[in-house]
């Protein structure tokens, strides 16, 4: 009888579709159409959350006993939003690096890659300075006679390059991966920029794959092509999730104050891409109409409580986060050199010796 001696016990929760909770029987049966994935949802996902919780504390007698919900990242915000949507379930959340501020322009869609370039500036301004200078340098070589080649030979491509987006766009990732996961101990930021710093200066791109060397380790070939191999199940369910309900309007702005060149979000091409891999149309709205929308910070205000949104400021989507506190019991913690989970797992720490835990 958990409730009668007072013990406290962490429950985690596998998101369907992802790991080994795949419905059907199997991910090829589970993604062969928009109808068998359209299961796929974060209202879904939530409402197995509500009724294994229920489960579990009928069947260990623990009905009175307090749950707080945890997540961080995308988990960050379904325990935000479980916290509003089963307020008789859980008694409160953490959300830690839960970017829900930036669904249908609430939040400028460059925050996210301006906190990238200030990442890495921070690191090394030289290096900053490379990356900035490496985008037109890669389509000054492409314009070249077997400019792709010479690319593709530059930066061990294991397929020859047959566009520079392929390139460009596996730079970008590379960058943001490693300004969001730049924690101790080894500070991916850091080894990125010292390897392009310790580079020849007089060959920008040599810098480049310096870089991408130090990052990704020594190997025969890179795989930089977007379309060389087919995604992981985790990543298809992701991309399915982003087309179909959570999208977010990143992009790059441009201007003085990132080191990526101009590429803001453009709706037009996002809906095409999902229409050529599913079949569907993008909902950009759907989350602000289902969860709170440009009005959300009155929302909680008005009707929510209990919710710690916790945020290190070197974290890219933090820049779409609660920043700043809403109310008594709507508290925002950040830091400022910390990243995606710096303040999540003291906290958790702190919680699990008092608190029932789920993990969203």
């Amino acid at each position: 009888d958990f409730s009668k001696k007072q013990q406290k016990f962490t429950l985690r929760l596998q998101h369907r579709y992802y790991g080994e909770s795949v419905p059907f029987g199997s991910w090829e049966k589970a993604s062969r159409n928009a109808a068998s994935l359209g299961y796929l949802t974060s209202a879904q996902a939530m409402a197995d959350y509500a009724a294994v919780i229920l489960h579990v504390k009928r069947t260990h007698s623990a009905g009175n006993s307090p749950v707080i919900v945890v997540g961080g990242s995308y988990g960050g915000m379904l325990a935000s939003w479980f916290r509003l949507k089963y307020p008789h379930i859980a008694l409160g959340a953490l959300a830690s690096s839960a970017p829900i501020l930036y669904f249908d322009g609430v939040k400028p869609g460059g925050g996210y890659y301006s906190i990238v370039s200030k990442d890495f500036k921070e690191a090394s301004e030289s290096c900053y300075k490379t990356i900035r200078k490496s985008w037109v340098e890669i389509e000054r070589v492409a314009s070249k006679r077997n400019g792709l080649s010479i690319l593709s030979k530059k930066f061990k491509t294991c397929s020859r390059l047959r566009r520079t987006f392929d390139l460009k766009d596996y730079l970008d990732s590379l960058y943001s991966e490693a300004a969001q996961y730049d924690e101790p101990p080894d500070y991916p930021v850091g080894i990125v920029c010292s390897a392009i710093d310790g580079a020849p200066n007089d060959d920008v791109l040599g810098q480049i794959f310096a870089g991408v060397v130090a990052y990704m380790g020594d190997s025969s070939c890179y795989d930089v092509a977007s379309d060389s191999a087919p995604p992981a199940p985790s990543a298809s369910a992701w991309s399915w999730q982003m087309c179909s309900e959570l999208v977010f309007p990143i992009g790059h702005d441009g201007g003085d104050d990132t080191m990526f060149p101009p590429a803001p979000f453009d709706l037009k091409s996002f809906t095409k891409i999902c229409r050529s891999r599913f079949g569907i149309v993008p909902q950009p709205h759907w989350v602000t109409t289902f969860y709170g929308g440009h009005d959300l910070k009155l929302a909680l205000h008005r009707f929510a409580s209990n919710i710690i949104f916790s945020n290190g400021l070197r974290d890219p989507y933090s820049s779409g986060g609660v920043l700043e506190n809403i109310s008594d019991s709507i508290i925002a913690v950040s830091t400022i050199n910390g990243n995606t989970f710096t303040m999540f797992f003291t906290l958790v720490c702190l919680l699990t010796d008092k608190l029932i835990i789920n993990y969203s």
